[in-house]
């Protein structure tokens, strides 16, 4: 029994000009597999020898297969490269002479030529390698990780609420509230986060904030570096708003005041109506 998009233990069973074919098992030659010769990484095969062997459909639809090791097999989830956009969907590279489509039903969000997103690997109605950026019934819930934790994951979706779903390990899921959030985060993007608590439903809680003293030191030396780019001076303080804070210093107003009071202590700045200079 042949596995599609999977890697088979296959006996060569006879030689040709342009390559070698494998006994698929079903007791008849024309069932047997192609194994181009391109496509034996230069290795010297004789008859009966055993093969581990990845087996696709070509673009006649016809059965082939090859030594090479893909970057992803039927039933894995893969952090893959979009190389191609056309009329019926995306393609993305699996390592092999030919590329993986993603159908337009299969694409949760916008995909990009030249960026790599996270998908799962699936066999299609008619047999052929496909691939979904709906990942999120094939990840799992766990509570191995403990509070503060740092683990690194894939953004696959952001919910209209501004949640950000994210696939620790590519394994796991994860989600980021919108409060815990003040960078630009797209589906695709790899990003390191901390475990903050565990939902009923196993879902990790995440946060891309730091402890509260290190993201105090962080963003003091954003403030003092942006003060001495802008001469000394900016017009944000302590009552600039939280969406101004947000999109100049990728922070929450909170942050960004304990981190005014903490320069101030220092005698490094001063703060008025106006905004905030270096002493």
């Amino acid at each position: 029994m042949i596995n599609i998009g999977d890697l088979n233990n296959l006996k060569v069973v006879r030689r040709a000009e342009f390559g070698y074919y494998l006994d698929a098992g079903t007791g008849n030659t024309s069932d047997d597999v192609l194994l181009p010769m391109k496509s034996t990484l230069g290795r010297a095969l004789n008859i009966d020898d055993e093969v581990e062997a990845f087996v696709y459909r070509d673009s006649s639809d016809r059965l082939i297969s090859t030594l090479k090791k893909p970057l992803a097999k039927v039933g894995d989830l893969a952090y893959l490269k979009v190389v191609d956009m056309t009329t019926i969907g995306s393609f993305v590279e699996i390592g092999l002479e030919r590329d993986v489509l993603v159908p337009f039903k299969e694409e949760n969000y916008s995909l990009e030529t030249g960026r790599k997103y996270l998908f799962y690997i699936y066999l299609d109605k008619t047999g052929r390698i496909a691939a979904t950026t709906f990942v999120d019934k094939y990840l799992y819930d766990t509570d191995s990780y403990n509070i503060d934790d740092e683990v690194e994951g894939t953004v696959y979706g952001i919910q209209t609420n501004g949640t950000v779903m994210v696939a620790i390990d590519d394994i796991y899921r994860g989600v980021i509230l919108r409060n815990e959030n003040y960078m630009n985060i797209t589906p695709g993007d790899r990003l390191k986060a901390r475990v903050k608590k565990y939902y009923e439903d196993g879902k990790m809680d995440l946060t891309v904030r730091k402890p509260r003293l290190e993201e105090r030191d962080v963003v003091e030396e954003q403030i003092l570096e942006y003060l001495k780019n802008s001469d000394g001076s900016m017009p944000y303080n302590d009552k600039s708003s939280p969406d101004d804070i947000k999109k100049v210093f990728k922070t929450s107003k909170n942050a960004f005041k304990r981190a005014l009071g903490g320069l101030m202590k220092s005698d490094l700045i001063l703060q008025n109506e106006e905004g905030t200079r270096l002493k």
